[in-house]
């Protein structure tokens, strides 16, 4: 990457503006840089950390500063996980070209590259960090330093036996190949090779046949063996020697099982496989509360980040909470706190850009309005302009419709969630209200939204009280509306998702129209479900429902969605910005059907009369219940999570099964001392499986602890349904649900049906 000038402009705000020197390292993998003083210390970050690179204007930062600098000289970085971005001023718009042209490549190389180059980078990384005198060599005590920094905890001994064996040069240090060999021997793999001998007919190769018989016998694939053992061959075996003679050495059979093919998760599951012609109720659909805040419910950072990182995860179902701003705009913001508050507008254009990014499927913009009428208007001006053809404004065929249309149909479509005056019946008959303002009952989700916010206030004056006595007496004082006034130019931007108040199933059974969306604070339903998960499932066979936090969860901590996905609750919001059990369950349900944000229902919470009830699966038709057996092998190359240097990782593996009740379930390996590099188990944990086509299976790796509480490691979640069985590698996942490769588990997997 050609770099004219290293020097640009990192902005964090219109008054914060400093100069940096940025500069790609010779590795091509990291970028560098320093303050313009001299003697400030230097910063690097990978280039594997930049997710994606936006032209001009694209962040709230740069759009502050968009009359300062034209926006040819501007770029952001956007970094995984929920590191904040940088934002970037160019000297000039060919230097910024040049750096956007750069990163694009670089990113575009490392998501190409093979599982054999990824691996040779991560050595060669580590080989890096570990030279400290750059000079291309490491002596004996250097590697010996590195092995702590990999998490290895290795006999001194063995170490410099290994040590020797890879110095071919015999100059008492290792150069890049020589390390290379040396991490080879130090990563041996006696597990696979156990596997690899077992099939081997003489012990140094499998022949075609011999991989037959493993794909058939040990990975359960039964369909075109020969076909596929061809392919895996040409795809995965680096001999040519041996390609020739169709064959795997141990290398290549290696690699095929570290491969997406070998990993666990199948791939067939991986793209859009399924029916997306139904109603959307029929779907879980991925969806965000209070989408607009990057931390907390009190005092958190407002941001139209939060929109694009949410849509970029495939998220399906945004909120936007609307209140009345100065000079007539409306503003978003988590009412009656000291949230940080952003333009309505500004969040319509974030979701009208970044929509349909990652998925074409139909997002739903689910708005709590605490707006007057004249601010209404201006919100349906700023959809109708800003989102044009792509804001759903009447149903899809002009017709009154008798259900819900699908994901299929609605595709590319920006669909509105709020109160409506009158129902859609009424557009089409004649009957629909001329006046240009209705009024609607308070006593639905705004004045529950309301009600939380007034005990979530009271319950936290004790610790907040002081200093923000006026924010606390305004809402201790509030009026509560008993009334609210719509505008019939916003009310006629929602279609197919208005906003009703729930009474009961029996009132919903005999009233309640397919269009209508209640909403349940996650308390209410789960009362509901204790009390009647029969009837909720049946409930939302034929309507939407949306679920979101308590109010009292005011570090933005999320709910276990599973137990509202077993009644078949579609909207399932959840704080994206907040890591943990929660996100990891939604990461892993939507990981599935081409990360689009849309799955399917089992057919038995589809279908009305199956009367499915997640507390006694066994009563359903065609009840089958599967045994999953997993034998956890092996760890390889797990992060550390104690930054002190001599501290080492004491990993167990816990598996957890969650789906219906019956099924929530949870074991754990042993603990191995002190080896997070290559440690090995070869436990057996089994589970029996009452609602399989509900089941998420989540992996968590924990550094044990017998003082206090194990630290995290890393996890991996994934739905039952979408499990390969035989021999798989797990490839971890951090806290934020980002890849931390090549940290993985080996396992074997074996589903029997219990007859």
């Amino acid at each position: 990457m050609e770099l004219h000038k290293p020097e640009m402009k990192k902005i964090k705000s219109r008054t914060w503006k400093k100069q940096r020197y940025f500069k790609l390292q010779d590795d091509c993998m990291t970028i560098w840089y320093k303050s313009k003083k001299a003697g400030n210390a230097t910063s690097t970050f990978s280039v594997s950390d930049v997710e994606a690179v936006r032209e001009g204007h694209q962040s709230e930062v740069l759009l502050s500063i968009a009359d300062e600098f034209p926006p040819e000289r501007c770029f952001t970085l956007v970094f995984r996980s929920r590191r904040g971005n940088l934002d970037l001023v160019a000297e000039s718009a060919e230097e910024a070209q040049s750096w956007i042209r750069g990163m694009r490549k670089l990113i575009e190389n490392l998501e190409n590259m093979g599982e054999r180059e990824k691996l040779d980078q991560w050595i060669g990384d580590w080989f890096r960090k570990a030279d400290k005198n750059n000079d291309g060599r490491m002596n004996f005590r250097e590697v010996r330093d590195l092995l702590k920094m990999m998490n290895v905890d290795m006999n001194e001994h063995h170490a410099h036996r290994l040590f020797t064996m890879a110095d071919k040069s015999q100059s008492g240090t290792l150069e890049d190949d020589e390390f290379v060999l040396f991490y080879k021997m130090l990563t041996q793999r006696e597990d696979v090779l156990r596997v690899f001998q077992e099939y081997s007919g003489d012990g140094q190769k499998l022949s075609q046949n011999d991989l037959e018989d493993f794909l058939r016998e040990e990975q359960l694939e039964g369909s075109d063996t020969q076909q596929h053992a061809k392919q895996l061959i040409e795809r995965y075996e680096p001999s040519d020697t041996a390609k020739l003679l169709n064959a795997m050495t141990f290398d290549g059979f290696l690699m095929y099982l570290g491969s997406t093919e070998g990993s666990i998760f199948n791939p067939r599951r991986r793209g859009v496989y399924q029916d997306m012609s139904q109603p959307l109720c029929h779907y879980f659909i991925s969806s965000s509360h209070n989408t607009y805040l990057m931390e907390d419910q009190l005092r958190g950072q407002s941001s139209v980040e939060g929109y694009i990182r949410a849509l970029n995860r495939g998220c399906r179902c945004v909120e936007v909470d609307c209140w009345d701003g100065a000079n007539g705009e409306p503003i978003v913001y988590h009412g009656h706190t000291l949230t940080s508050k952003i333009l309505f507008k500004d969040v319509v254009s974030a979701v009208g850009k970044y929509a349909f990014k990652v998925s074409e499927y139909p997002v739903i913009l689910s708005i709590e309005n605490h707006c007057g009428v004249e601010q209404q208007r201006v919100m349906a001006q700023h959809l109708n302009h800003i989102l044009g053809d792509k804001l759903l404004k009447s149903t899809l065929d002009g017709k009154a419709p008798i259900r819900l249309p699908s994901p299929e149909d609605l595709k590319g479509k920006i669909l509105v969630k709020a109160k409506k005056i009158g129902g859609l019946e009424e557009s089409f008959n004649g009957t629909a209200e001329d006046s240009l303002t209705g009024e609607f009952s308070d006593e639905d989700e705004m004045a529950e939204i309301e009600e939380d916010n007034l005990h979530r206030e009271i319950s936290l004056a004790p610790t907040w009280f002081l200093g923000n006595s006026n924010v606390l007496v305004s809402c201790l004082f509030m009026p509560q509306k008993s009334k609210q006034r719509l505008s019939k130019e916003l009310s006629d931007c929602v279609v197919y998702c208005k906003s009703v108040h729930f009474s009961s199933f029996k009132h919903s059974r005999i009233h309640s129209k397919f269009y209508e969306v209640a909403s349940f604070t996650e308390s209410k339903a789960r009362k509901q479900l204790r009390e009647a998960g029969a009837e909720f499932v049946h409930h939302n066979s034929r309507q939407l429902t949306r679920v979101y936090p308590s109010g009292f969860r005011t570090d933005s901590s999320n709910f276990n969605p599973q137990e509202m996905w077993n009644v078949g609750c579609q909207i399932v919001a959840l704080n994206f910005q907040t890591a943990g059990e929660g996100m990891d369950l939604n990461d892993g349900l939507f990981s599935q059907n081409g990360h689009c944000g849309y799955v399917l229902k089992p057919s038995f919470m589809r279908e009305a009369e199956k009367r499915f009830d997640p507390e006694i699966p066994q009563k359903l038709d065609g009840y089958k219940p599967v045994t999953l057996s997993i034998q956890v092998i092996s760890g390889q190359q797990l992060p550390k999570v104690n930054i002190k240097e001599d501290s080492i990782v004491d990993p167990l593996v816990r598996v957890e099964i969650h789906g219906v009740p019956m099924d929530n379930a949870k074991q754990e390996t042993r603990y191995i001392e002190n080896n997070g590099f290559n440690p090995v188990w070869y436990d057996t944990l089994r589970f029996t499986i009452h609602a399989p086509g509900l089941a998420v299976v989540r992996f968590v790796v924990e550094d044990y602890d017998k003082t206090s509480k194990n630290d995290f490691v890393g996890q991996y979640t994934l739905p039952f349904s979408c499990m390969q069985q035989g021999y798989r590698h797990i490839h971890l996942l951090s806290r934020d649900g980002t890849v931390i490769p090549p940290s993985s588990l080996f396992v074997h997997i074996r589903i029997a049906g219990l007859e």
